[in-house]
């Protein structure tokens, strides 16, 4: 009992570091899991742990979920008047990104809808993975060289930034790519500012995190372990998840986002060898 309780907290203390820190939860969470011994899908457990991470960004960006919400009574009636969403988008900052995090969300649905058996099926190859986690490495070694810090403010991020951000994001679903070190490293090189660089990644990880839950209960709740298992895993990765969350945005605040870069390439590196030596 211990021993599985132990290798639980593990998880939700990987689910919730990695799902934010820019070096791909998935594949960190699969090679755990691999290691501890789970080889059948935990359906539930995977559910739970990404429950965790939820509520740990919903808790984080609590101000900025309570000033969206309170501008969803504004949609209904900019959605029948274009020029009165245009005009709501340039008078009200949190409409505007409310109406961003939307736009971002197709591209992430649509990429999800479409590709993501081709796109997970990817775990199945140790090389894949590390071809991706090197593609993670020299996206956030880029951010490293700007020689001016991003300067693009809420009000001057176009529909275009949250269409493209938001397609990243959808790509993601392959393990080894990062959603949160590639979506951040794309709007830093739109020239976004930092803050809202991170903030607008993280927030739009709700609607995709949603989404991936929806998918996991649609395969049906099973597990071994029961509820007060679960409720560690859950505990543990929301504590871990706010911490990376903290960690992360400060480190983006100073510019330090390629601070991860070492760590992806020689994981990637790793992967790529692990065939040459199996």
């Amino acid at each position: 009992m211990l021993q599985t309780l132990l290798i639980i907290a593990a998880l939700g203390l990987i689910q919730g570091l990695c799902e934010f820190l820019p070096v791909s939860s998935s594949g960190h969470l699969v090679l755990a899991q691999a290691l501890f011994g789970l080889k059948e899908p935990e359906i539930l457990l995977d559910l739970t742990l990404h429950l965790g991470t939820l509520l740990a960004v919903a808790v984080f960006y609590r101000r900025s979920l309570a000033a969206l919400f309170s501008e969803l009574r504004f949609l209904p009636g900019a959605l029948v008047s274009p020029a009165r969403l245009v005009e709501l988008s340039r008078a009200r900052p949190n409409f505007r990104l409310g109406l961003l995090i939307i736009l971002g969300s197709f591209p992430t649905a649509a990429v999800g809808f479409i590709f993501q058996d081709f796109l997970t099926g990817l775990f199945a190859s140790a090389s894949a993975v590390g071809v991706a986690l090197l593609i993670t490495a020299a996206a956030l070694t880029t951010t490293a060289f700007r020689r001016r810090p991003p300067r693009r403010g809420l009000l001057n991020m176009t529909a275009a930034d949250a269409l493209l951000i938001g397609l990243i994001q959808g790509l993601a679903i392959a393990p080894g790519l990062s959603r949160s070190g590639l979506t951040i490293a794309a709007a830093l090189l739109l020239g976004l500012e930092r803050e809202l660089a991170a903030r607008y990644s993280f927030l739009l990880s709700i609607p995709a995190i949603l989404g991936g839950l929806a998918l996991s209960l649609a395969q049906g709740l099973s597990s071994a372990l029961g509820p007060a298992t679960l409720a560690l895993g859950f505990s543990v990765a929301a504590v871990a998840g706010w911490w990376a969350l903290k960690l992360l945005t400060g480190l983006v605040d100073r510019g330090r986002l390629h601070f991860f870069a070492p760590w992806c390439l020689l994981a990637g590196l790793a992967a790529l060898l692990l065939p040459v030596f199996s």
